[in-house]
């Protein structure tokens, strides 16, 4: 298998991307396939035994577009100087056509339209429906109805009912049509080539003590970059030498510079501050995090939405029932200039961009933020949560916890307690276990040889130190071990647990030594966060925890949850989210990104935090924030119903203008020349629409 990239030229409407998809679909060897209409570019998996890539880009250019590949030369099929000269003649001849039928309609001058020469008419006719009619013809051998047999049957009618003014406004406003479809996608495109111009071209690279500078495509793994004050990171990295601060907004969304010294990771994209930094390349091009969220921003348009599949449902069975109407038109009024009209009106453009004219430009403007929303899909799922269930550990809380206290019983010393716990502990990879080794080196207190150690899944560890069976875990492990808890122990630990602290139970050799209490700070905003997620309507807020019922409900409580669960394992939460679905609910599930990752894959939207740099995270989660802010996820709701919302308009407004415009040229109320200059003004409004969207807010 192989995968090529190739860009197409004239991706301006889903018709034209569309017709390019089911063409290679069904070419023999062609495995998987991505048409990105935004970004103009078809990318290709196929088995280069059965299938040479030659022949891929001669099946798009016999589609009517001019192809380029970056691994293949592709010569230009169309003189840049011709084409200027031809639309030049037909937008010149259709001004004077427009004037000279104005100074007529006025009584001005009358029969001005015959100092229009019969053979430039023609003439123009020709020049300026020659895409046209070629795109047609390729259409019709490929067995497809597309707008372009609709506009060459209405140009070609015109003609020979003798309407030549008529037929050369047509094509005149055709291609000014074509151009503004252009245009109109170029402005989503230019979201993309924002980000794409973040990455700088060129990097210095230290070889042998040396400096040399370097296409950034030459790049590896292991190279030493030299990065100086004002100059962007070219790579994701580790700084090996220097102190400075970088600014990350490209990458986090965050304003404020962060601090880089020896050992800090970097990404590509971002902006050195004032400080001199050399660092050892870990990833280079698109494997980089910029690079990776340019890839999702390109490809946020094949994650196809319900509503992308209605506006492709819609373009498929338009166009055959628009010519079907035209000719009932034509058998009930007995014009043909009606008919000819109908098709003119007839342009679903309008509806198939809404979707991705609109996609594009959200996803865009949430990576800007540090929002990174993969697709259609999960923007129109982001529209309809109404239940939102979110992790604890790491996810309302920071996920470094820290010892916040010692209480020793049975005459064991703290020092003896901590030294057990932190030997213990250092098996585990339980943020808890941190917490007390790092307590532990804050003592001074080394730690001593562990003989056995186990892992109990919920309940806690056990194993042998210094030839003592020592355990440290929650109420349940102590009491499966048959050792009775005291009620003097009970009523201190339930005191500490009411105050939102995680009570760890010190055993050994079945007696109790002590308690060891963890407290991990809950995030700044997230009680800002769950107030507009209030505000947002969402009927269901709930807290998942391994932690116990009382740490559970002081935490809840604080932030004003009313729903939590307690005591859970790994798989509970997967259990709690589909019982949720199994209500009706549109469960979005918030967490890390690696330990909930089954969780969020199950959940409609999944949203992991902090994941910058995080690979896994990235590809587990239909949403990744670059940054642990939760004021992020309201965002991404609100950008979720907002882009739906332009999406339902831009597509209603489609449908309603082409039966509107469709009916009335039936009737004979708009001639093909109103009809053509009409029929682009919905799309212009989806464009304008779908651009608010890349505002940042």
């Amino acid at each position: 298998m192989k995968t090529i990239e190739l860009n197409v030229e004239g991706l301006c409407c889903q018709s034209c991307a569309g017709k390019i998809e089911r063409v290679l679909k069904s070419t023999d060897g062609v495995m998987d396939l991505k048409i990105l209409m935004t970004s103009e570019k078809a990318v290709i998996t196929y088995d280069e035994k059965r299938l040479d890539p030659e022949k891929l880009i001669k099946t798009i250019e016999n589609l009517g577009h001019k192809v380029k590949g970056k691994d293949i030369k592709s010569e230009p099929k169309r003189d840049d100087l011709f084409e200027t000269l031809r639309l030049a003649f037909i937008v010149g001849l259709g001004i004077a056509g427009l004037l000279l039928l104005g100074l007529e309609y006025l009584g001005i001058y009358k029969k001005g339209i015959d100092l229009i020469p019969l053979p430039m008419v023609l003439l123009a006719i020709l020049l300026g429906g020659y895409p046209i009619f070629k795109r047609a013809v390729l259409g019709i051998l490929k067995r497809q109805i597309n707008v372009d047999l609709m506009m060459s049957i209405g140009i070609i009618g015109a003609g020979l009912i003798g309407e030549y003014i008529a037929s050369m406004l047509v094509t005149f406003f055709m291609n000014i049509a074509h151009y503004l479809e252009e245009f109109t996608v170029s402005r989503s495109r230019k979201a993309i080539k924002e980000l794409m111009e973040i990455a700088p071209k060129r990097a210095v690279i230290k070889v042998d003590g040396k400096e040399m500078d370097v296409d950034v495509s030459e790049l590896k793994v292991g190279d030493i970059v030299v990065v100086r004050p004002g100059e962007k990171i070219p790579v994701d990295g580790v700084v090996i030498n220097g102190l400075s601060f970088v600014n990350e907004s490209t990458i986090t969304g965050e304003s404020l510079p962060v601090e880089k010294y020896v050992g800090s990771t970097v990404f590509s994209g971002t902006i050195n501050g004032s400080g001199y930094l050399e660092i050892e390349a870990k990833k280079v091009g698109e494997d980089t995090t910029l690079g990776k969220i340019i890839k999702l921003v390109e490809e946020a348009e094949t994650h196809k939405a319900p509503v992308q599949k209605f506006a492709d449902r819609f373009t498929s069975y338009f166009l055959p029932s628009a010519l079907a109407f035209a000719f009932l038109t034509y058998l009930i009024s007995g014009k043909a200039i009606y008919a000819i009209a109908v098709l003119v009106a007839a342009c679903p453009c309008a509806v198939g961009l809404a979707t991705p004219l609109s996609v594009v430009a959200s996803v865009a403007s949430g990576a800007k933020r540090g929002i990174l929303i993969k697709g259609g899909l999960y923007l129109e799922e982001l529209s309809k949560i109404n239940c939102l269930v979110m992790d604890k550990t790491g996810t309302i809380t920071f996920g470094t916890p820290k010892v916040s206290g010692i209480v020793t019983f049975n005459g064991y010393k703290k020092e003896e307690v901590l030294r057990l716990s932190a030997s213990l502990e250092s098996y585990s990879e339980h943020p808890a276990g941190r917490a007390i080794i790092e307590e532990a080196k804050r003592e001074r207190i080394e730690p001593i040889t562990t003989e056995s150690f186990e892992y109990l899944i919920g309940k806690g560890i056990k194993g042998v130190v210094d030839n003592k069976r020592v355990s440290i875990g929650n109420e349940l492990l102590i009491k499966e071990q048959g050792i009775i808890i005291p009620d003097s122990v009970l009523e201190k630990t339930l005191e500490l647990e009411k105050e939102g602290q995680t009570v760890l139970f010190v055993t050994v050799d079945s007696q109790i030594a002590g308690v060891i209490t963890i407290y991990d700070s809950i995030r700044d905003e997230v009680e800002r966060a769950i107030k507009e997620l209030k505000e947002l309507g969402i009927k269901r807020l709930i807290m998942l925890t391994g932690d116990n019922e009382r740490v559970a409900c002081a935490v809840a409580k604080r932030l004003g949850i009313t729903e939590w669960r307690a005591d859970l394992l790994p798989e509970d939460k997967i259990n709690i989210v589909k019982s949720l679905q199994k209500e009706g609910y549109k469960v979005c599930m918030v967490g890390d990104g690696v330990n909930d990752a089954p969780a969020l894959t199950q959940a409609d939207v999944g949203i992991a935090m902090g994941v910058a740099g995080t690979d896994t995270a990235i590809e587990s989660a239909h949403v990744a924030l670059m940054k642990d802010n939760w004021l992020h996820i309201p965002t991404a709701i609100r950008i979720g119903r907002t882009t739906y919302k332009v999406i339902r308009q831009g597509i209603a407004l489609g449908v309603t203008w082409d039966i509107i415009t469709m009916g009335l040229a039936s009737v004979g109320i708009l001639s093909p020349v109103m009809a053509s200059a009409l029929e682009e003004l919905p799309t212009l409004f989806v464009a304008l629409n779908a651009s608010r969207l890349l505002i940042r807010k």
